[in-house]
């Protein structure tokens, strides 16, 4: 079902969501050390949605009968100068995971890979939903700047997110 190619190109893309997962930890533990621990809270849920993103990825590749092939990476990022520049980077990470699922998706229609293009389908819909996530924080502490009240509220409004696993199966 998948050309060596495909096989290589998704278990690099399994790679970047579990690498995305420790960014997001490494994230929340600035957070965490700044004293902000409902943005700690949040970083830590989108880590988890992470690790279930990574989790589909090898379901899939072992169903379609391919190999998974676990891979390492570099540490992340653990320092940050600001919030806003932990969220600024958040955001660009999520653009090079867009651009990658576009790209994985590119690969699979070219081949005519059909099961590999609907299963891409939730990634590309989910990429909209993580910028759009992102890019409003992003926004909010923009118009906060250097306000510590307006930063506590943000502290708290993203501390009421909880971890929901992704209704769709693989």
């Amino acid at each position: 079902m998948f050309s060596k190619k495909l096989q290589d190109a998704f278990n690099e893309q399994m790679k970047n969501e579990f690498f995305s997962a420790y960014l997001y930890l490494a994230i929340a533990g600035y957070f965490q050390a700044e004293d902000l621990p409902g943005i700690a809270s949040w970083m830590r849920v989108q880590a988890l949605e992470e690790l279930t993103h990574g989790e589909k990825f090898f379901n899939f590749i072992a169903e379609a009968g391919a190999r998974t092939d676990i891979r390492g990476f570099e540490s992340p990022q653990n320092e940050y100068k600001s919030p806003a520049d932990a969220f600024a980077f958040s955001l660009k990470h999520e653009n090079f995971v867009t651009d990658s699922i576009n790209k994985l998706m590119d690969l699979a229609k070219s081949e005519g890979n059909h099961a590999a293009q609907i299963f891409l389908q939730w990634f590309v819909t989910e990429q909209v939903e993580e910028e759009a996530s992102f890019g409003l924080i992003v926004r909010k502490l923009e118009r906060i700047g250097k306000d510590g009240n307006g930063l506590l509220r943000l502290d708290e409004e993203l501390g009421a997110r909880v971890f929901v696993p992704p209704a769709t199966g693989a």
